[in-house]
C-alpha cells in the first residue's frame, strides 16, 4: 500500500509538471509574445535575451538553449541541496516548456496589451499553482528561493523581486516602457492567482472544546504531525469538566481535522481562526 501511495504521488507530480509545461508554452506563444511582455524568473530573462539577440544582432536563438543555460546552476542547487525527485520533475517542466515554446506556432488571440497582461497573468498563475500542487516548480529562481528558505531560514523573495524589477528596467530601456509596465500588471495578476489558489502555506489556528481530549489529540498528531496545547476547564452552562485543545495547522489539514474530530466527538465545539504569522518551532512537511 505504501509503495502504491508513493507511485501515485510521483505520477501526480510528473502529471502536474507536464500539464504546467504545456500551459506555460501555450501562454508564451498566445499572450506573452503578442504583448511583448517579460514575465518574471528564468522565462522572462530568456525572452529578454531572445529579443536582444533578434533586434541588435539579427540572431534567432532558440528558447530552449537559453533557458537551459540559465537554469544550469539552479538545477545543480536543486539536485545537490533540495531533492532529486523535486528537481527532476522541475527539469521536466523546464525542458518541455522550452521545446514546446520552440515548436508551437504563434497563435495570438488578441493584441490588446491590457487584456494580454491580465489574462496572460491569470494563465501563468494557474500554471505556477499547478506546479505547487504537484510539489514541483518551474525552475530558475524557485530553486534558489527554496534552498535559502529551507536550509538557512532566509526569505529571499524580496531579492528575487528586485531581480525581476531589473529585468523590467532593462526591457523598458531597450524596447519601450509600455511593455515593461504591462509586464508589471502581468506579474501582479499571476501572483494574486497563486496566492488565491495555493493554500498549502496558509495556517489556521484550531480551538477545540471536547470531552475526549486524548482521542482528538491523536487525530491531530496523526493527520498533521503537529502537537497541541491542553487547557482544562468547566462549561459555564453544563458545569461539566471539558478540555480545550489549541493547535496550529495548515488550511488543508484543518478541513480534514474537522471531519475527523466530528467522528471522534460529535459534540465537540470547534473554532477555526486564520493565522497570519507564527514564530517558533513549527513542523513543515517537505517532500522533495
Amino acid at each position: 500500500m505504501e509503495q502504491q501511495s508513493i507511485c501515485k504521488k510521483e505520477l501526480r507530480r510528473f502529471g502536474c509538471a507536464v500539464a504546467a509545461a504545456v500551459i506555460f508554452a501555450v501562454n508564451i506563444k498566445t499572450f506573452v509574445r503578442a504583448g511583448g511582455l517579460f514575465p518574471g524568473g528564468a522565462n522572462g530573462i530568456t525572452l529578454l535575451i531572445q529579443e536582444i539577440c533578434q533586434k541588435f544582432f539579427g540572431l534567432a536563438v532558440p528558447f530552449t538553449a537559453i533557458n537551459l543555460t540559465l537554469n544550469a546552476i539552479p538545477i545543480y542547487i536543486g539536485f545537490r541541496y533540495i531533492g532529486k525527485k523535486f528537481t527532476l520533475s522541475s527539469c521536466c517542466v523546464i525542458f518541455l516548456t522550452g521545446i514546446l515554446t520552440d515548436l508551437i506556432p504563434s497563435q495570438p488571440i488578441t493584441y490588446d496589451p491590457l487584456l494580454i497582461s491580465i489574462f496572460g497573468g491569470l494563465i501563468n498563475g494557474g500554471a505556477i499553482t499547478l506546479c505547487l500542487i504537484g510539489n514541483t516548480s518551474s525552475g530558475g529562481t524557485d530553486f534558489i528561493a527554496i534552498y535559502f528558505s529551507e536550509k538557512n531560514g532566509r526569505d529571499i523573495w524580496n531579492y528575487i523581486f528586485c531581480g525581476n524589477a531589473c529585468v523590467l528596467i532593462i526591457a523598458g530601456m531597450l524596447f519601450g516602457w509600455d511593455a515593461a509596465l504591462y509586464s508589471i500588471i502581468f506579474q501582479f495578476t499571476s501572483t494574486q492567482v497563486v496566492q488565491m489558489l495555493h493554500q498549502r502555506y496558509k495556517k489556521h489556528t484550531l480551538f477545540i472544546i471536547t470531552g475526549h481530549p486524548e482521542e482528538v489529540y491523536e487525530s491531530i498528531r496523526h493527520l498533521s504531525h503537529h502537537s497541541a496545547t491542553r487547557f482544562e476547564g468547566t462549561g459555564c452552562y453544563t458545569e461539566q469538566n471539558l478540555t480545550l485543545l489549541y493547535s496550529v495547522v495548515s488550511r488543508e489539514e484543518a478541513k480534514l481535522l474537522v471531519k475527523t474530530v466530528r467522528k471522534v466527538d460529535p459534540h465537540a465545539f470547534i473554532n477555526i481562526i486564520k493565522t497570519d504569522y507564527i514564530n517558533g518551532r513549527f513542523y513543515h512537511k517537505t517532500d522533495y
